[in-house]
């Protein structure tokens, strides 16, 4: 391991990001997801399975000085071996459901069910003092959508069975929106999150009034429930939203906005239109961190610091995530000059 974080933590400097109510005591740091090969070659070792492999985790943003767990858990609704990986894995062979028969004879989980909770009680353990989950399901409406679908089926449908669409948003969505409730009941759970990638580099996949008539309303009964739980809420989504910015903001009253891509808007950009009334987290160039030379990685990180942090409402992290082919050795740049911010 070639950097520990020596700093314990304090979910409450985080919680003044997502809230924009103070300036924290440190700059915090936030991503939302490791790959696992990252993982491994940062610990040094293999993952283990099991129970244990949430152990490793833990360890893993611990040593990296976070004060959260970013956390989640797919629903339990079965896919096809397409769809668990392989070459398949993207392709319209994952889609298990084209028609309303599909939908009707597929094994919907229980809503009283609608993931494993264990991983989030065992972790809950384990988690030193100071520290919190950040914790939501794995894949949000679109993306559970456009996977059963296919994105091809799920384009078709919107035309030729529209209702079939609205049948799929409204289970996914109360599936979700069950999990989270529970999630949100959980001591340990700090601030909900949700993944879910709406967009590419010049568009959302689905039109704005779309994703207003099927994803929104679903966002908007997550913020709720987390905000009636005294809990903040992080939405973490690729692509242009530029024509949604304002519905995300305002009216599904998301605290927190994460994945920023160079390409598509800064995330000092977004700050500066955006950042009275959400909080940015991470938009690190990732391409910078894997290609870059060291001091080339320190000068844009104290840059991204310098434009973002002067309020104390802004997050350390990548534009997107830790990735397989990420060198530990430069994301731990990054670390040492967040460390080194009063």
């Amino acid at each position: 391991m070639i950097f520990r974080s020596r700093r314990p933590p304090d979910f409450e400097q985080f919680l003044k990001v997502l809230r924009r109510q103070g300036r924290p005591n440190h700059l915090p740091n936030y991503e939302h997801v490791a790959s696992p090969g990252f993982v491994e070659r940062w610990l040094g070792r293999a993952l283990r399975p099991g129970l244990e492999y949430w152990d490793d985790l833990v360890e893993f943003w611990l040593s990296l000085g976070f004060d959260c767990m970013p956390m989640e858990v797919p629903l339990n609704c079965p896919l096809t071996d397409a769809a668990a990986g392989g070459h398949g894995f993207g392709s319209e062979a994952r889609a298990v459901i084209r028609t309303r028969e599909d939908f009707e004879k597929y094994p919907w989980p229980t809503e009283s069910a609608p993931l494993d909770f264990a991983p989030f009680e065992y972790v809950a353990r384990l988690l030193p003092a100071g520290m919190k989950i950040v914790g939501g399901v794995c894949m949000g409406p679109y993306e559970w959508v456009s996977l059963m679908m296919g994105t091809e089926g799920l384009a078709f449908a919107l035309v030729d069975d529209p209702e079939l669409v609205t049948a799929m948003f409204e289970r996914i969505g109360r599936l979700i929106v069950s999990a989270d409730r529970q999630l949100a009941t959980v001591v340990a759970v700090g601030a909900l999150r949700q993944g879910d990638d709406l967009g590419f580099k010049t568009s959302t996949f689905l039109s704005p009034e779309n994703l207003r008539r099927l994803v929104f309303p679903i966002y908007r009964q997550m913020t709720d429930l987390a905000h009636a739980a005294g809990k903040p809420f992080i939405l973490h989504s690729c692509g242009n939203l530029a024509q949604v910015y304002d519905d995300l903001i305002d009216d599904c009253r998301i605290d927190a906005k994460h994945s920023f891509e160079e390409t598509i808007l800064p995330v000092e950009d977004f700050k500066r239109q955006y950042g009275h009334r959400v909080t940015p987290l991470g938009g690190l160039d990732v391409d910078l961190i894997c290609r870059g030379t060291p001091e080339q990685i320190r000068a844009d990180t104290r840059r991204k610091i310098e434009r973002c942090f002067a309020d104390g409402h802004w997050a350390l992290g990548t534009g997107n995530s830790l990735t397989d082919y990420m060198p530990v050795e430069n994301f731990a740049l990054v670390l040492e000059e967040g460390q080194r911010v009063c």
